[in-house]
């Protein structure tokens, strides 16, 4: 009989001849439970199915079929309402991005029955941490199923497969998505109405999934959410010739630099309209005339890009108008000894080399991960009932690196002519973006300026919709931001589902 090891996989003895025999097949290892939450004096109760789905892929040897090799196992956790009609029902896949970041954020962040205490900026929670019921789960109105891609989370490559080959655009995309057909088809729910939920690089990988879903399976959905959006990477990527980003970014240093005081009492909104007024007009000219300014224009771009973001004119000056986004976050508390979070810019941490050009530590991740951690990894094995000696995967920067964009080559990374067509297919879809104005992963006024150029017909636009609220990337952090968030991407999918 087979001997389990400590790690949870099955070690297979060696045969008569002395020669390890080859490892059985991985099978699907999913664990059922149980559980009831209240939401508004309303009890739901649901089911709960947490583990790893084998992926497998039709194999042709010289034009023979061979069977379905084992490629990868991806680990889910699924929630579904006892007793709904899977008829009317809706199910919203949902994973993060990175890439390499498992679905941990969105999970028990926002979306889910249970939810992480992480604190916010001031008031950070401190270790051990603790979980709470989350009584504004989109549970209430949508089965759940969470997806870690392919190195995240217990995701793993099979044995004997390359996990470098599922690091990449188009194979990230064909693997979720025949997650997202294999549980459809189990549960029997084509006909119900289906969302797709991704933030940050998760939301390049839903919109490349609508595409991909109709083209490769007839699957069609009824919306997507797109939290802290990024479809472009050439509007948010600092690279040599692209003048674009230093000017869609200026509206988020003004929003960062107006929490931090560099506005005195101004209203945010109104500081905001200014800066995208100059983001879209006078900086761009500037930009690109270069060395064809007059004194007096350079003097005033320098002027007027100085006082929005927050800086000094004799910085603005000697970085040449171009104001790089992880400078920004080192540079506009430098005085104080302070620099500000990327990924949420109302999160401040000391510096200890005052002299540095990039921070040594983003605040805005270092001061939560902890608790999401330590929720997660409590949660899973608790709550849930699954075990897996592996480490949990949060956020691999060894995937990040090891990202291949080989289907961009000489070109930026770009899904919005997919989703264009996806819309175009499907006048159905729906899109919600979801953006923060402290966000300096993912700069609002870049998704603005995307959404604004989707190839679509003008009765299409009232399909996209947009809210923005006063937190970062994971706006989900800030408790009213929280609350909000959860009541607009109910209503989103309720209005969409078409039931």
């Amino acid at each position: 009989m087979p001997e389990k090891t400590t790690n949870g996989e099955t070690e297979h003895p060696a045969n008569g001849d002395g020669a390890k025999a080859e490892p059985a097949e991985p099978t699907d290892d999913l664990v059922t439970t149980r559980h009831s939450l209240t939401v508004k004096r309303r009890k739901l109760t649901y089911t709960a199915q947490t583990g790893r789905i084998v992926l497998r892929k039709e194999i042709l040897t010289d034009g023979k079929f061979e069977g379905h090799k084992p490629k990868a196992e991806v680990f889910v956790t699924a929630y579904t309402l006892d007793g709904a009609d899977p008829a009317t029902r809706p199910v919203t896949f949902a994973f993060n991005g990175g890439p390499g970041s498992s679905s941990i954020w969105l999970h028990l962040g926002v979306l889910g029955p249970r939810r992480i205490v992480s604190g916010d900026v001031n008031d950070p929670e401190p270790p051990p941490y603790r979980l709470a019921d989350n009584p504004d789960t989109l549970l209430a109105h949508s089965d759940l199923v969470f997806i870690d891609p392919v190195s995240t989370g217990y995701s793993r490559a099979a044995a004997g497969e390359k996990p470098k080959d599922y690091h990449g655009f188009t194979p990230d995309v064909e693997s979720v998505g025949e997650v997202i057909r294999l549980w459809t088809s189990r549960n029997e729910r084509w006909l119900s109405p289906k969302f797709v939920a991704g933030e940050s690089y998760g939301t390049l990988r839903a919109a490349a999934l609508a595409t991909h879903l109709q083209d490769r399976h007839g699957l069609y959905l009824n919306g997507l959410l797109l939290i802290s959006s990024v479809l472009d990477m050439g509007t948010i990527v600092f690279s040599e010739g692209n003048d674009l980003p230093y000017s869609l970014y200026l509206p988020t240093y003004a929003a960062i630099a107006h929490y931090h005081g560099k506005h005195g009492d101004r209203p945010l909104d109104d500081v905001l309209a200014e800066a995208e007024e100059f983001a879209s007009r006078d900086l761009p000219w500037a930009l690109q005339r270069g060395a064809r300014l007059t004194e007096e224009e350079r003097a005033d771009a320098v002027s007027r890009l100085a006082y929005l973001a927050g800086l000094s004119e004799s910085y603005v000056d000697r970085v040449n108008l171009r104001i790089e986004h992880v400078r920004f976050f080192t540079e506009l508390l430098r005085d104080q000894g302070l620099t500000t979070g990327r990924m949420d810019g109302r999160f401040t941490t000391w510096e200890p080399d005052g002299g540095r050009e990039h921070m040594s530590d983003d605040a805005s991740v270092s001061r939560i991960i902890g608790a999401y951690s330590a929720g997660f990894n409590h949660y899973v094995r608790a709550e849930l009932g699954y075990s897996n000696d592996l480490p949990y995967e949060i956020l691999s920067l060894d995937v990040n690196r090891a990202w291949s964009y080989s289907d961009f080559e000489g070109r930026p990374v770009s899904v919005v002519d997919g989703l264009g067509a996806a819309m175009r297919a499907n006048p159905h879809l729906k899109v919600h973006v979801a953006l923060g104005h402290y966000d300096g992963a993912t700069p609002y006024y870049a998704a603005e300026h995307v959404l604004a150029r989707l190839q679509i017909p003008e009765e299409l636009r009232d399909n996209v919709e947009t809210v923005y609220y006063p937190a970062g990337h994971m706006m989900y952090v800030h408790e009213p931001s929280r609350v909000q968030q959860s009541k607009d991407l109910a209503k989103f999918v309720k209005s969409a589902a078409n039931r």
